[in-house]
Parts: C-alpha cells; sequence; structure tokens
C-alpha cells in the first residue's frame, strides 16, 4: 500500500460522498446523528458474530463489507444486500472512505494492522479482533496511530466489559487478598494443530478465495489446505498460537485488575517433537503443541509479581487451600491469582471470581462498587463501542490499553520463539543424532519502553517482521 496512491484517490472520490464523517464536521468521537456508518473486513467466521453484534444494536448501517474468501463470507453478504461487497480492502478505501465512520477488523492475526491502519490515519474509529495484531511493533503503532487520531477503539476480548472483572479489582484493592506475588493462568487451546511440518504441497486454490490477498504481508507461497480455515492460527507467518488466541481474554483479568504494564522478563519450555527413529523436528514455523510461559512485572504496590501461563493441556498446581470437591473452574482456561492473605481464582468462560479459603467471602463484606459496570456486561462489548462512537464513552479494551495488553501476550511469544530458535551444529545435518545447538533458550529482559530486548539481540529481529514488497506498514 502506497501513502501516496491512498490519498490521491481519497482526493478523487471526495466529491461522490452523500454522509458527512464525523471528523468534516470537526467531532472525532461523535457522528452526525444517532447511526454509525460501518465498514467491515474479514466477515466469515468470527467477523460474522462481531458483524450481527454491530447489527444487534441497532444504531449500526453497513456501508462495504470485505472478505477475500466468499465462500466463508456468502451468508453475511447476504443478510446485508444493501453493503457493498469487495475482496480487496484497499477498494473500500478507495471508493467509500468517506461514507463510513468506523471499522471492524476481524481478519487472521497476520493482516489486522496492515487493513486497519490506513483507516485508522483517516480518523475511523476501530473495533479489531484480538490480539490486537501480529506482532509488539505493530501494537505500538495502532496504539499511537489511535493516541494522535482521538479516535474510538476497542480489541474484541469481550472479558473486558464483565462485571466480574471489575468485581475482582474491587476486591483485591479491598486488599482482602493482601499483596500479590503469583499469578497462574492457563487455557485448553490449541484446538487446532501446532508442531506440525511445514505443508509443502501444491494444491489447487479453492474458488471463491484470493490467496493473494489472504496472504498479504506475509511471503508467497503455494495454497495448502493445512492453512484453512482457522488453522493458521498455529503457524508463526499467520498466527500467534494459543497465548495469542486466549491470552489476551485470560491475562486481561489480572492486568486490569492490578493495572500491569510491560513485563521486564520473559522465559518458555515448549513441548519437543519428534519424528522418525530419534530425530527431534525443526518445526520452528510452527507454534509448539503446548509451553509454559513465565513473565514477570515491576508493581510499585505489590512488589515482583510472577505471571506464569500454561497452554496445550498443561496446567498450574492445584492450590492448598482446595477442598475436596472444589475445582480450580473449568477446564477450558483461568487465572488464580495469589495474595499473601490469601487467593483469588477468576474462571474465564463463566467470569466468576471467588476466593481460597472459600471463608473469606464470608467474613469479608463485599466492597462498595467502584468502577463503572458496562451495560450488558461481557455481551455488551460490541454496543460499548457503538456507544463509545455516538456519544463518547469510555471503551472498555481501547488501544492505549489493549496495546499493552497485546504487547504482553506476544512478549510471552518472543520467549517460545527463542526456545524454538536452533540451528545445525558444524559439520551435522538432520537425520543425525543430537544435530541441534539450542542458542535462544534463556531468559529474555525487555526494556518496554525502547521495546527492546537487552540481552539477545536475535529476538528482536521477533517484535516486528518482514513485510512481503507492496505490503509494508507506514
Amino acid at each position: 500500500m502506497q501513502r501516496r496512491k491512498f490519498i490521491k484517490n481519497a482526493t478523487a472520490s471526495a466529491a461522490a460522498f452523500t454522509i458527512v464523517p464525523s471528523h468534516v464536521l470537526g467531532k472525532t468521537h461523535v457522528p452526525p446523528s444517532d447511526t454509525l456508518y460501518v465498514a467491515g473486513f474479514g466477515v466469515g467466521g468470527r467477523g460474522s458474530g462481531v458483524i450481527n453484534g454491530l447489527h444487534n444494536t441497532g444504531k449500526v448501517k453497513f456501508v462495504a463489507l470485505c472478505d477475500v474468501d466468499e465462500r466463508r463470507a456468502g451468508e453475511t453478504f447476504k443478510k446485508f444486500p444493501k453493503a457493498k461487497t469487495y475482496k480487496d480492502f484497499r477498494k473500500v478505501y478507495d471508493k467509500h472512505l468517506k461514507e463510513f465512520d468506523a471499522i471492524m477488523v476481524a481478519t487472521p492475526d497476520h493482516t489486522h494492522a496492515s487493513i486497519a491502519l490506513p483507516f485508522m490515519r483517516e480518523k475511523k474509529h476501530a473495533y479489531v479482533e484480538k490480539p490486537l495484531t501480529h506482532n509488539i511493533y505493530e501494537a505500538r503503532l495502532m496504539t499511537q496511530v489511535a493516541r494522535e487520531n482521538g479516535i474510538v477503539t476497542q480489541m474484541g476480548n469481550q472479558g473486558a466489559s464483565s462485571d466480574d472483572s471489575r468485581i475482582a479489582r474491587e476486591w483485591v484493592e479491598s486488599g482482602v487478598i493482601g499483596k500479590i506475588h503469583t499469578i497462574e493462568c492457563w487455557t485448553n487451546r490449541p484446538v487446532w494443530p501446532q508442531g506440525v511440518p511445514k505443508p509443502t504441497e501444491k494444491q489447487r486454490i479453492p474458488k471463491g478465495l484470493d490467496w493473494d490477498l489472504w496472504l498479504g504481508p506475509a511471503a508467497m507461497r503455494d495454497y495448502n489446505e493445512a492453512y484453512l480455515p482457522f488453522k493458521w492460527r498455529g503457524f508463526w507467518d499467520f498466527g500467534t498460537g494459543a497465548l495469542g488466541d486466549m491470552g489476551c481474554h485470560i491475562m486481561e483479568t489480572p492486568f486490569s485488575v492490578l493495572d500491569l504494564g510491560y513485563p521486564k522478563e520473559a522465559e518458555a519450555s515448549c513441548t519437543t517433537v519428534w519424528v522418525g527413529d530419534f530425530v527431534e523436528a525443526d518445526y520452528s514455523h510452527s507454534c509448539p503443541p503446548s509451553s509454559k510461559i513465565h513473565l514477570k512485572f515491576a508493581h510499585d504496590y505489590h512488589g515482583d509479581i510472577q505471571l506464569n501461563w500454561y497452554d496445550g493441556g498443561l496446567k498450574p498446581d492445584l492450590p492448598d487451600e482446595l477442598k475436596d470437591g472444589e475445582t480450580i473452574g473449568s477446564s477450558g482456561g483461568g487465572t488464580i491469582m495469589y495474595g499473601d492473605r490469601g487467593t483469588l481464582i477468576f474462571d474465564t468462560y463463566s467470569q466468576n471470581a471467588r476466593f481460597l479459603p472459600s471463608e473469606l467471602k464470608e467474613i469479608y463484606k463485599s466492597p462498595q462498587p467502584k468502577y463503572t459496570r458496562i451495560k450488558g456486561g461481557m455481551d455488551g462489548h460490541i454496543a460499548n463501542f457503538v456507544a463509545g462512537c455516538l456519544t463518547g464513552v469510555e471503551t472498555s479494551s481501547n488501544f492505549e490499553k489493549a496495546g499493552k495488553l497485546t504487547e504482553t501476550v506476544l512478549m510471552g511469544n518472543l520467549a517460545v520463539k527463542a526456545y524454538q530458535y536452533k540451528k545445525l551444529k558444524p559439520g551435522k545435518k538432520i537425520g543425525d543424532w543430537d544435530p541441534f545447538e539450542y542458542e535462544g533458550r534463556r531468559k529474555l529482559l525487555w526494556d518496554g519502553e525502547n521495546m527492546k530486548i537487552t540481552n539477545y539481540d536475535k529476538a528482536n529481529e521477533w517484535v516486528t517482521r518482514e513485510y512481503r514488497k507492496g505490503w509494508e506498514l507506514k
């Protein structure tokens, strides 16, 4: 995408617009009516759910719907026949820029920033699915652009709007469990293949899919059904693995409860994959089947806080205070926060917060509500964004907050990549016994403000990515 071309095309089409955009009237946050005009990108799969959620507010009209795969987006296209439909998001920019106030992006992780940024720079409000971006640099850039343009933003991690996340924060700030020193987070993901060979077979591109546009900033390669649908999450070029998929949901509660900033340290250990007779596979292009990640934060009140992440079936130790018959929640995922006076468990799926020992809840009265509840709670997350665009109310997961949360999640992935990174020993070949050196297995020290690993320069390559020609971020 060339910035000069965008400006030229936008100018050429300016005379055709019929809806006055909010920023033309000098009101960045308030459109000129009680209707929000939206362009949607990635409207099949998860995107269809977000589109329906926007529609159900009764305050949204869709100007354009865009998806590179007609098969996946077909039902959404049919449901909103008045919206113009496209495969290439750049055509929406060229033809309809002056006709809508906000965008919705629910494409695969690796194209979030490429699609959202041109519109955000034109002061379009932005709802972007989690994780916000594919790499740390993109998250920092999107946060900066949102701030500079004064737009309303929301990341699609619905738990940020739940009552229980706010209740948990009020409990912690009341001092019931004391100073927190350890946080345990886990998920049952991945539920898609990870730790798998790189596809090599060239297959026929399905009718209706624009493979070149789907690849976006990623390097060109042959189409293979191993990538689509949804399975792209397990490949580093496109997805961010189990942590990227669920971290923005599960870590959101401790992140909000404690106002965590950038982690200062990260390390990981991951499943080893073996093939043939005692040959370790080099599947560094694919996220591992399971991992355990350790992040350390400095906190002004609580001191150093250790956050441990488990995925792929791994789980934390059961708390000592857990009684027979009590569980740590659903198998899907959750959080345990250990304080020096007690323990708080938060179930991500039920959004239920409870204490250990359980008697604590009987001893201490619930504190007075301190943080504003979102109408509809977790189910009102999309409506919260629409309200933010129409009335200026604060959104639950604006990019100032969501950007840092996404960076934290992706910092964990840097530790995973460092663990996976290995090179052949001199004179060895794949298939030899013990042919690899684990050059990258180490604790990474992170300078969050300057966005830099200070003790292992190789990892700084993964803070951003190499963009295919024509897809560079401006």
